[in-house]
């Protein structure tokens, strides 16, 4: 069976685009699926029902998988016998009769307004790093972009005088996204009075944020500022860069976007992820009414 399985992440691949670590899961999860049908003898695809699919994600319950880790491996499978199908290698989906695993809806953290502006009134922009550190916090509140976007955007992807900058997203998406004012102060200010100090010919590229050797920022630099910026502003909730684009999409809507604009700026390709922004935004309303309403 793992013939078929390398063929479907080749079509993966080439025709999804998708990066080495997506497919390296994909191929985890369905191969941990042939693993557990080995004790059913079976060697075709074809010989699998929903009965014996069935049986995986109990065990995989059993095992102690979290509901959203096994909402993972059932989209994976899912996809997997989706493709057979569609080639013909099968007459019948078997995923089709088993019901997805149910996933909490658990609503992401957010940022009040006061608190990004305490986060980002933290940098000492009279510091190379900290004007750096700076820009990164304004980019991230004014775009709501992921943080592989932020780490390999170049300088390339500024169109500034546009207030527009272009990103890279899943599947190496390309879009643009409007930039506010304040952003592109402290990008220009960072590029005139920092970056240069931080260059270095070979090593930096066109990268626009630079660590102090040079070099692209990697993850982890762009999460220990976060963190450090944080903790200055005596923030208890948990935030991570993550959740300055869920501050941006939910403050967008309080102020009234429209969704599919909202939509388009994150780079969703499905409305319903952007949605659960507007059920922060209830959220929020009806903890404004507890909070002040004298009979709350």
């Amino acid at each position: 069976m793992n013939v078929f399985l390398k063929e479907y992440l080749t079509v993966l691949k080439l025709e999804k685009n998708l990066s080495d670590n997506t497919l390296s899961s994909y191929k985890n999860d369905i191969s941990s699926l042939f693993n557990f049908l080995d004790e059913y003898k079976i060697t075709d695809p074809s010989e699998i029902d929903y009965k014996h699919l069935a049986a995986f994600f109990n065990a995989l319950n059993k095992a102690g998988l979290n509901s959203r880790s096994a909402a993972r491996y059932y989209s994976s499978v899912k996809g997997f016998f989706k493709y057979l199908l569609a080639n013909n290698y099968l007459t019948s989906n078997p995923v089709e009769k088993v019901p997805p695993p149910k996933i909490p809806k658990n609503l992401p953290q957010v940022l009040s307004v006061s608190e990004v502006d305490s986060i980002l009134s933290k940098p000492d922009v009279e510091d190379k790093l900290g004007l750096r550190d700076k820009a990164i916090l304004e980019t991230f509140y004014a775009c709501g972009v992921r943080e592989s976007e932020l780490i390999n955007m170049k300088t390339s992807d500024l169109f500034l005088d546009e207030e527009i900058i272009r990103v890279f997203g899943k599947g190496s998406k390309e879009r643009l996204i409007p930039i506010g004012s304040s952003a592109i102060k402290w990008i220009n200010e960072y590029r005139i009075k920092s970056r240069p100090l931080l260059e270095r010919k070979i090593k930096s590229g066109s990268f626009l944020f630079l660590n102090r050797k040079g070099t692209k920022l990697s993850r982890m630099g762009v999460w220990k500022i976060v963190s450090r910026y944080v903790k200055e502003a005596e923030i208890k909730k948990e935030v991570h860069p993550h959740t300055f684009r869920h501050s941006f999409a939910t403050h967008l809507l309080e102020g009234g976007a429209d969704l599919r604009a909202v939509q388009e700026m994150l780079g969703h390709s499905d409305i319903s992820t952007t949605q659960i922004y507007t059920h922060i935004d209830r959220e929020y309303i009806k903890q404004v009414h507890r909070d002040f309403h004298p009979r709350g």
